[in-house]
C-alpha cells in the first residue's frame, strides 16, 4: 500500500486591495488616511469612527480669518436683498476692521448656551482666551463645540439661538487687540 503524501500548507492570502478585518487593521494608518479623507471630503470639523473596539477620532482646527477693511470714504451698507460671497446678508457683519470673524465650520443649528435653562457660553463685551468655548452647532444630533481660535474681546454676536447657520456663515466678531484682552 503506497503512502500519500499530504500537499503542502499553503499561507492564506488575502485577495489584493481587501482590508483585513481585525481591530489592528482599523488603526493602521490605511484607516487612519481613509478617516481623514472622510473629514475632509465632507468638510468636517470633527469625526469618530469605532470598530470592533478600536476608536478613530480626527479633528481639525479651522484658523480663524482675520478681516481687514480699509477706511476710505463713507461706510456703505448693502441693500437687504443683496448678499456677500459666503451667501450671508452684507449689512450682518458690522464693521470688521482688524477683528476676527469667527465662522461656522458646519451647517447645523446654533445654540448659545449648553442647554435651554443654562447661562449662555458668552455676551457681547466678555473677554475671551484661546480654546473657550463659545457656543454649540448641531448637525446630526452631533454637539460641536465651537473654540474661540484667539484671546480677545466678544464685539458682536452675529447668529441668533436656536436657528439654522449655514457652512462659513459668521457667528461673532472678536476684537484680538491686546487693550480688549
Amino acid at each position: 500500500m503506497a503512502k500519500r503524501s499530504k500537499p503542502a500548507a499553503r499561507p492564506p492570502q488575502k485577495p489584493s486591495g481587501a482590508v483585513a478585518k481585525q481591530p489592528e487593521a482599523l488603526a493602521g494608518r490605511d484607516a487612519i488616511e481613509a478617516v481623514i479623507g472622510l473629514l475632509q471630503q465632507h468638510n468636517l470639523a470633527e469625526i469618530e469612527i469605532e470598530r470592533q473596539g478600536v476608536r478613530i477620532r480626527v479633528r481639525r482646527d479651522l484658523a480663524p480669518e482675520v478681516v481687514a477693511v480699509a477706511a476710505s470714504g463713507p461706510a456703505r451698507h448693502a441693500a437687504p436683498s443683496q448678499e456677500s460671497q459666503e451667501g450671508v446678508p452684507a449689512a450682518t457683519v458690522p464693521d470688521a476692521t482688524g477683528k476676527v470673524i469667527v465662522k461656522s465650520p458646519i451647517v447645523g443649528t446654533f445654540y448659545r448656551s449648553p442647554s435651554p435653562d443654562a447661562d449662555p457660553y458668552i455676551e457681547e463685551g466678555d473677554t475671551v482666551r484661546k480654546g473657550q468655548v463659545l457656543c454649540i452647532v448641531e448637525a446630526m444630533k452631533l454637539m460641536n463645540e465651537i473654540e474661540s481660535e484667539v484671546d480677545g474681546r466678544v464685539v458682536k454676536i452675529l447668529a441668533e439661538s436656536t436657528k439654522p447657520v449655514e457652512y462659513g456663515q459668521p457667528l461673532f466678531l472678536i476684537d484680538p487687540s491686546p487693550a480688549s484682552a
